[in-house]
């Protein structure tokens, strides 16, 4: 069939809306109507190319959107229903095995490579091959093709265009905090990075009844908000010395904190605010080859963690659902971080992210 699709052709340039072909599901696949889909700071790395995912190619990897056609072998869903797309997994692998799909041992490729598991894409242009299945999906689009696997039914009296960044930036940032971190109520917590992952985080914290929480950005508007989130204090590194200051406001040091920027000083920072058998988290992206350096006898003897944190460590079936119903419950107000743009208006999406101007951006598709 006919779609009209956000192409990536060049390193850092513009995406391009075009009318491709997107072939019809396979017996395991399943086609959705995209009604939006959330814009993500993992495609702009992509799009960058600062990850191997190749070109040209359909991003996208936050949609929502209704169910038109499955394959004979998919029971999950059926047509007419309302989903959201999430990061694929293998579902056979050990850690699939054991309910830790986000560490699937197939996960770049998967979810990166920007290809069918047999190498091949759905989608293609007057036979020029264009990349699809972009974490299982390529949303970028008026429909997509994704799997049982990283699909999730939700609720029809939800506002569907919403939904969509939940099936990663939101459920990154809530997850860290609620599924990898699992942080106690009365804890201390410090998220570096007010964007929409970290801006989940805060709400998240707050869910969690972590009684000191701290927004730490460059953005005094994202700190603002942030406190109207659930952020007790707020830090901005242009004029305050985090670490000294996270030291002073806990006496000790934070109990948790968490990385969103993938920035190695940064990283350097969270880990060092940490207080004595404090963990630190890691989700942000970072070219292949960075590295941390830690202070070796800081983080050994208070007995300090350093973790990696992928998709929040949730399983996106429960996790996604359980926001929806925070959600509902006044609890966890992502939709105050959200505006929405056209299709058309896809690049501005991004420039707006970029800028600091939008905290959340979502397309919608006609």
């Amino acid at each position: 069939m006919k779609i009209r699709a956000a192409v990536v052709r060049e390193k850092g340039g513009p995406l391009s809306i075009e009318t491709l072909e997107l072939e019809a599901p396979r017996d395991d696949e399943i086609l959705v109507r995209v009604v939006a889909t959330g814009v993500c700071h993992t495609d702009v790395v992509v799009r960058d190319g600062l990850l191997p995912t190749p070109h040209p190619v359909v991003l996208g990897h936050e949609g929502a959107g209704i169910v038109e056609q499955v394959g004979r072998n998919v029971s999950k869903v059926v047509p007419g229903d309302p989903v959201v797309m999430t990061y694929d997994s293998c579902g056979t692998c050990p850690a699939c095995s054991a309910h830790a799909q986000s560490y699937c041992h197939a996960f770049f490729p998967r979810n990166f490579f920007a290809t069918r598991s047999d190498g091949s894409s759905a989608i293609s242009k007057d036979g020029e091959r264009i990349h699809g299945n972009f974490f299982g999906q390529s949303s970028f689009a008026t429909r997509a093709l994704c799997h049982e696997r990283n699909v999730v039914k939700v609720p029809a009296d939800v506002p569907l265009e919403l939904l969509g960044p939940l099936a990663c930036g939101v459920q990154t940032g809530a997850g860290a905090v609620l599924n990898a971190l699992r942080v106690p109520a009365g804890a201390s917590f410090a998220i570096f990075g007010a964007g929409s992952v970290g801006l989940s985080a805060v709400m998240a914290a707050r869910v969690a009844g972590a009684t000191t929480i701290v927004a730490i950005d460059l953005h005094d508007a994202r700190l603002d908000f942030a406190r109207s989130v659930g952020a007790t204090h707020t830090l901005n590194p242009a004029r305050d010395d985090v670490v000294a200051a996270l030291t002073d406001l806990t006496g000790y040091g934070v109990d948790y904190t968490l990385d969103t920027t993938g920035n190695a000083k940064v990283i350097r920072q969270a880990a060092d605010s940490l207080a004595p058998h404090g963990t630190c988290g890691i989700l942000g992206a970072s070219p292949p080859g960075t590295e941390i350096t830690l202070d070796a006898v800081h983080f050994m003897s208070g007995g300090r963690r350093v973790m990696g944190i992928v998709e929040g460590e949730s399983t996106p079936d429960t996790f996604i659902p359980t926001l929806i119903r925070l959600y509902r419950q006044g609890m966890f107000p992502f939709d105050r971080m959200v505006k929405f743009y056209s299709f058309d208006q896809i690049n501005e999406a991004i420039a707006d992210s970029l800028e600091g101007k939008t905290i959340k951006p979502i397309v919608r598709m006609e």
